[in-house]
């Protein structure tokens, strides 16, 4: 079986951090989040930067639907792969 992998998308630093915590909290996860800043394209200001959260999920335990769920309650989203 493969590692799953998710991303989520979120507006901003503050956002992706909150996460970060939360998701040990909420979801159990043992391993720290990567934290990923993601400049839009053609976009230097780093206000329009948006910032991915990397979850790693050996063994398929997250559901997608509840992180999805989970980001938007942040303004953000579960990437799709």
């Amino acid at each position: 079986m493969s590692d799953v992998r998710h991303v989520l998308v979120l507006p901003d630093r503050d956002a992706a951090e909150e996460v970060v915590e939360e998701l040990a909290d909420r979801f159990g996860v043992a391993d720290e989040p990567q934290l990923v800043r993601d400049a839009l394209a053609g976009e230097d200001d780093a206000e329009d930067a948006q910032w991915l959260v990397v979850v790693e999920d050996p063994d398929s335990r997250l559901d997608p639907t509840a992180l999805d769920a989970f980001a938007g309650e942040y303004e953000g989203w579960l990437e799709t792969p």
